[in-house]
Formats: structure tokens, C-alpha cells, sequence
């Protein structure tokens, strides 16, 4: 055995200010409302201090925005493409640093930002860099819509901002975009590289704060289109807000996905996919697999493989290259968890984590998994969005698709069978905008992602991502 020898990323590459404005017309202005601190999740300090806009610092934006869009909107596609061209390189150019900050900021381990998250944001800008002169033929017209409105969350900041912002400028669109309050400083990073990479003035406007900017910008009535990822909750709401107004909606909510593990499956490979698709970036994700539906017939073998492989994962220091389980994004997500937690343990469910040593500081929660979940229980219908796991039984395709299908939500799935024949059947049987073969947590900028029910409508990625910010 070697023991564990610690790999840190250092933090000075990020030159950290101590107060950040909101970005307007090309330029960091103050805001109007109270500052707000973001913190490090991984130890509780503070990072920054940074303005909150309010309604009147939005309406500022909005009108930068209007303003802009004239220009943006009346370039060929081909200069536009430049602009995204050129950001898409200053991304690779400063990833280091925008992975060091974003595990800074969310608490999620350096590998994650670095490998997937940082390569991601650059694709997903040359992807639509591409697509800027091409617009006639994706056939969704090539008439942009106006301004954008966009409202991220906290649990791919980064990532969030390019799969909005990208698609919106290479239809000729302009932004107005809210970063969730607990992690605002890769979108305010990212103004910067807006103006490294000479973006006309007004084109991108980041504006911070908490829910209250989000509802003005979704409110604002020269706002053309609203994009929304985050709790269904919310989206509710938006959606209220913005019937009848004639504003383009897409949301992106949340999710229950199920991982369907077939007896056929390859059980290391099933093993791998499972701890990815619910412990990566410690289960924030819309899409995790959170509901483990195995076939009974391989039920002990894969539960013994399972948690021999979460005992090997390492939780700590977001910015340690050898962790694989960071910080939970914030004190009131922790509660929630351990709230919905401790309800699983009460209706019944048996409760495992290996043996884990938490950290005296910060937000942590470790790997944990439930035997002997009901299709009733909590853990089994709402969305934790956290590093927790509900196992579930099966015995026949059928009864898998209809456990599976039992949710209010419909974002993704994940199907384990070395049967080609079955994976067809079940991907089109199963109420799930993404379905994945022996994989979960795959991405691509031309692939499109969204889901069904109270998962949300619309589509990012792809060719169909350009449809939400054309007026078709």
C-alpha cells in the first residue's frame, strides 16, 4: 500500500479581488443593492465580496443590451463567429485559471473543473462559433429574438453560462445573464475574457445578486427570451411569470434519473458509470443517476462490488488533484440533504457510507447509498441533489421501465446490458429526454439535452439548441 501523498493545485493563479461590480455595457459598475460575501465551501472563508443589482441596475443592463443588439444582430454571421472563435481560445488559454476558481467558488474537486467543465465551456464556444454563418440551414430561420434573459445555477456555473450565452450570440442575440449567487465569480471572469476578446460593448451583461435579480431580469419587459436551469420550484414560477407576456421560455429543471443495471451488464464497467453518474460533482446534478434499479438476480454481486469502490473514493480538499468527492455548495444544500437523508432512514430504507472522515470545516456530506428503498419513499421521488443513492429492485424490462418511469421528473437514464435489441426498447419506452447506453454523464456541445414532465421544455446543445433564441 502507498500511502496518500496530497497533490494541491496552487491557488495563485487566480488573482482574487477583494470586491467585484456588476458588468454593464462593457464595463464593471457598481450595483445599487447590499454586497453580498461568496465563500469557499471546502473551508467556510471568505472569498469576495460582490455587488448585487437591483431592479434599476437590471433595467441598466437590459438597456445596454437593447442597444447593443442593433450592432451584434447586424453583423454577418461570419464576424460574429470571430468574437465566439476568439473566446472559445482565451478559455483554453486561461483554463488553469478558471478551474482553479470554479472549485474555488462551488467546492467541486479540481479534476472535475479542469477535465470536464473547462474543456466543455471551450467546445460548446467553437461548436457555435460554427454554427454563426450557417443559421439558414438549420431551419429555424435566422432571425434573432431580441434580448436574452438568463438565469444559471450553482452547480456548473461555468458550464451553465457557455451552454446560454454561446448559442444566444451566434443567432444574434444579446444577454443579460444572473450567475446563482453562491458562485458568481467564473461569470465574472468570464466579462473579463468578454472584453480580452474585444466583444462589443453590451453584448454580454453580467448582473449578480440573489433571487430578487433573477425575478427582474426574468420580469424585465424588453426582454425578448428567458433560459432557466434550475429546481422546478423555480421554474414554476418563471413560467407564471412569463405566460402571456410573448417571451420565448425554455427551463431546465430537475431530475430523478434512474441507472437500470440488466443481469447481462458488465458489472465493473456498471459499477464505474453508477459512482459517476451520482457522485460526480457530489450528486448537484440535474441529471445524476439517483435511483439505482438493479435486477434482482445480480443484486448482492454489484451492491459488494459498489461499496468496495466507494471505499476507495477520497473526499477532501477541492483543489487537492487526488480528490474525487469535494465540498457541498453551501450550508442551506447540506441541510437539505441531511434533512431528506435522515427521512429515508425514518420511512424504513437501510442507510451505508464508508467509513469517511469529514473535514472540521466547510459543507461535507459523504458517499452514501439506501437498501431496501419503496418506490414510496422520499429518497425515492424527490430530488436530493447530493452524493446519495436509493437501490431499487427489479425483475423483468417491464417493471424496470415502469419503476423507472415513476417520477414526476423525466431528464435522463441510464441502461447496462450487453443486448443491443434491449437498449432500443427501453430508449424508447422510457420518459427520459437523454438516454445513455452502458455510460452515464456523457456530454457534447452538438448533442441536445433537455427533459420531459417536471423536468422541464426546450433544448441546449446541439443544432436544436439554436431553435430557443430564433424567432422560428
Amino acid at each position: 500500500m502507498f500511502e496518500y501523498a496530497p497533490a494541491p493545485e496552487s491557488r495563485d493563479v487566480v488573482d482574487l479581488r477583494s470586491a467585484y461590480g456588476l458588468f454593464i455595457d462593457g464595463e464593471f459598475v457598481e450595483g445599487s443593492g447590499t454586497p453580498f460575501k461568496t465563500v469557499n465551501p471546502a473551508t467556510e472563508e471568505t472569498l469576495a465580496e460582490v455587488a448585487t443589482a437591483t431592479s434599476d441596475d437590471v433595467d441598466r443592463a437590459v438597456r445596454a443590451a437593447r442597444k447593443a443588439f442593433g450592432v451584434w444582430s447586424a453583423l454577418p454571421g461570419a464576424e460574429r463567429a470571430k468574437y465566439l472563435f476568439r473566446i472559445a481560445r482565451i478559455i483554453q488559454e486561461r483554463a488553469r485559471e478558471l478551474a482553479v476558481l470554479e472549485s474555488l467558488d462551488n467546492g467541486k474537486p479540481i479534476r472535475e473543473s479542469r477535465d470536464v467543465d473547462v474543456p466543455l465551456v471551450a467546445a460548446h464556444f467553437f461548436y457555435y462559433a460554427g454554427w454563426a454563418d450557417k443559421l439558414r440551414h438549420a431551419g429555424f430561420g435566422t432571425t434573432p429574438l431580441g434580448v436574452a434573459g438568463q438565469v444559471i445555477p450553482w452547480n456548473f456555473p461555468l458550464l451553465m453560462l457557455a451552454w446560454k450565452i454561446a448559442p444566444a450570440l451566434a443567432c444574434g442575440n444579446t444577454v443579460v445573464l444572473k450567475p446563482a449567487e453562491t458562485t458568481p465569480l467564473t461569470a465574472l471572469l468570464f466579462a473579463d475574457i468578454c472584453r480580452q476578446a474585444g466583444l462589443p460593448p453590451g453584448v454580454v451583461n453580467i448582473v449578480t445578486g440573489a433571487g430578487e435579480t433573477g425575478a427582474a431580469v426574468v420580469a424585465h419587459p424588453d426582454v425578448n427570451k428567458v433560459a432557466f436551469t434550475g429546481s422546478t420550484e423555480v421554474g414554476r414560477t418563471i413560467a407564471r411569470a412569463v405566460a402571456g407576456t410573448g417571451k420565448k421560455l425554455t427551463l431546465e429543471l430537475g431530475g430523478k434519473a434512474a441507472n437500470i443495471v440488466f443481469d447481462d451488464a458488465a458489472l465493473d464497467q456498471a459499477v464505474e458509470g453508477i459512482v459517476n453518474g451520482i457522485f460526480f460533482n457530489q450528486g448537484h446534478v440535474c441529471c445524476a443517476g439517483s435511483r439505482l434499479l438493479v435486477q434482482e438476480s445480480v443484486q448482492e454481486e454489484l451492491l459488494a462490488a459498489l461499496k468496495r469502490r466507494l471505499g476507495t473514493l477520497r473526499l477532501g480538499d477541492p483543489l487537492d488533484k487526488n480528490t474525487d468527492i469535494g465540498a457541498i455548495n453551501s450550508a442551506e444544500q447540506l441541510a437539505r440533504i441531511r434533512r431528506l437523508s435522515d427521512l429515508g432512514e425514518s420511512e424504513g430504507a437501510e442507510r451505508w457510507s464508508p467509513a469517511c472522515e469529514l473535514p472540521g470545516k466547510g459543507f461535507w456530506f459523504p458517499p452514501t447509498l439506501f437498501t431496501g428503498v419503496a418506490q414510496s419513499h422520499s429518497i425515492a421521488r424527490e430530488e436530493i441533489f447530493g452524493p446519495v443513492l436509493s437501490v431499487l429492485t427489479f425483475r423483468t424490462p417491464a417493471e424496470a421501465v415502469e419503476k423507472a418511469n415513476n417520477t414526476p421528473y423525466g431528464l435522463s437514464a441510464g441502461v447496462w446490458t450487453e443486448k443491443g435489441s434491449r437498449i432500443l426498447w427501453l430508449a424508447e419506452r422510457l420518459r427520459a429526454g437523454v438516454v445513455w447506453a452502458n455510460t452515464f454523464n456523457k456530454f457534447d456541445p452538438a448533442s441536445p439535452f433537455g427533459g420531459y414532465k417536471e423536468s422541464g421544455y426546450g433544448r441546449e446543445g446541439g443544432r436544436a439548441g439554436l431553435e430557443a433564441y430564433l424567432a422560428v
